[in-house]
């Protein structure tokens, strides 16, 4: 076995290697591979060998996963001998999920015939940084043979900056496509491959999921439906979840309806939000911010919340929705002009009861139309617009947006919100509500679809007014 030192080469005589990345720590890497031309650039997104497209098209190289029952270890495996003619080089990389590589101990890469699996070298990484994706090393063709070299190259700007080196053209979130300018000849399509970092980002929570929630796994798979059906699959928002902490909730909590209610949102948020957490804010006679709920600490997560903020007397929501403005924009001031930011907000506000400061609240939502925050109102209890189980077991769904009276034995508790859902003066549309009897009444399906309502329209009037860039 040859230990190598960055830069070094040595020549490769296997027929099949296997090029194995380990690390001292929990920190999750994954190992990627690239077949290159002898132009250093791939030939389309099929020459990108990574956890989710894990062949070449081929199948000479192959992303192989762990080797053995070791932890702290990827690796992808070549066949040189049945790489296509066109290809001169395998660079062999790595990205990680969470933190930079020189947060990682032990880095190093390990190359073995994958016959025998005799060592054939080792390289081993000690100058890395605030790198998040990496090159190791590369198998490269030089006069008929094969040999590897040591590279040991960096990116702070990650997958994305590594990826475009070597010819992919890297796309966070799909955009739609504009007509070309009249008078102008269309363009010739671009035969340059995509990859999405957004979807890089999604399979590494998943895996995260898998890990540490795995309870969860089936909800972010829902929620991805839902979303893909709105032309939402690779879309970036902030997600927050505000709940009501009056005293009338006590029993939503001690049944653990809230606990698995949050889980859901949290489900929503891993295939929204980049960073796998949501933040949790909440109101009764008070607005208080509360620790995100994350993986980590989703299993018992309103326990832990009513311990450190017990249920208090009263409700009011313009509490937390003065610290929700102030959080993410700088500001809970009255707003008559637009607010441009770059990502949206998405909030679930969960309530079962009516405020005692619906003036305060109406200016709120109203301030706050003219930022890239959504309201998604839900209630717990009867209204006009509740969905509830009719007859025969099928679901009866109030009318969403007017028509028809009150449906007997309904609450006129949530009038207000009602109104909010409807309020006239804003700067768009920025709210949804709804109503259910029981939260657990509605399938995973049902309540992702309801989540989604109105929000994708809201996006689209968002971009138009100049909340939100241009996609």
């Amino acid at each position: 076995m040859t230990t190598m030192s960055k830069g070094a080469n040595l020549p490769v005589t296997a027929a099949r290697v296997r090029a194995t990345l380990g690390w001292s720590s929990t920190v999750e890497v994954d190992a990627s591979a690239l077949l290159l031309t002898e132009s250093g650039k791939v030939r389309s997104d099929a020459d990108f060998v990574f956890y989710n497209q894990p062949r070449s098209a081929e199948g000479s190289v192959r992303h192989t996963g762990a080797s053995g029952a070791a932890t702290g270890q990827d690796s992808v495996e070549v066949d040189l001998a049945d790489l296509p003619g066109a290809i001169e080089k395998v660079a062999v990389a790595a990205s990680v999920g969470n933190g930079t590589f020189g947060q990682i101990p032990g880095l190093h890469l390990r190359l073995t015939d994958a016959a025998d699996g005799a060592e054939i070298a080792r390289f081993d990484i000690s100058d890395a940084s605030t790198e998040t994706a990496f090159v190791f090393g590369e198998l490269y063709r030089r006069n008929g043979q094969w040999k590897f070299r040591a590279v040991g190259q960096g990116y702070a700007s990650g997958l994305g900056g590594l990826a475009t080196d070597f010819g992919i053209d890297v796309a966070e979130e799909p955009a739609a496509a504009a007509p070309p300018p009249a008078a102008q000849p269309s363009p010739a399509p671009s035969t340059a491959p995509a990859v999405s970092l957004k979807k890089q980002k999604q399979i590494s929570l998943e895996k995260r999921a898998a890990a540490e929630a795995p309870h969860l796994v089936d909800l972010v798979k829902k929620a991805a439906v839902s979303l893909e059906k709105k032309g939402l699959g690779e879309h970036t928002a902030r997600v927050a979840l505000c709940l009501d902490i009056s005293g009338s909730m006590a029993g939503l909590y001690r049944s653990g309806k809230i606990q698995q209610l949050a889980e859901r949102i949290l489900a929503l948020g891993l295939r929204f939000d980049d960073d796998g957490e949501v933040d949790i804010f909440l109101f009764g006679r008070e607005g208080h911010q509360a620790d995100t709920m994350n993986l980590g600490n989703v299993r018992q997560y309103t326990a832990e919340v009513l311990r450190r903020h017990p249920l208090e007397s009263s409700t009011y929501y313009g509490s937390a929705m003065r610290l929700i403005r102030r959080y993410y924009f700088g500001s809970d001031e009255r707003r008559k002009s637009p607010h441009q930011d770059r990502v949206p907000v998405y909030v679930m506000f969960v309530t079962d009861g009516a405020t005692f400061d619906e003036d305060v609240t109406r200016e709120q939502v109203r301030s706050s139309s003219y930022e890239p925050l959504f309201w998604q109102f839900m209630a717990i209890g009867k209204s006009s617009r509740s969905l509830g189980l009719g007859g025969g077991g099928g679901r009866r769904r109030g009318f969403f947006g007017g028509g028809g009276g009150a449906a007997p034995g309904t609450s006129r508790e949530f009038r207000f919100l009602e109104e909010l859902d409807d309020m006239s003066g804003r700067f768009i549309d920025n709210a949804d509500f709804f109503s259910v009897d029981d939260p657990m009444q509605l399938s995973d399906d049902e309540l992702f679809d309801l989540l989604m309502t109105e929000y994708p329209g809201w996006l689209t009037q968002a971009r138009e007014r100049g909340l939100l860039p241009q996609r």
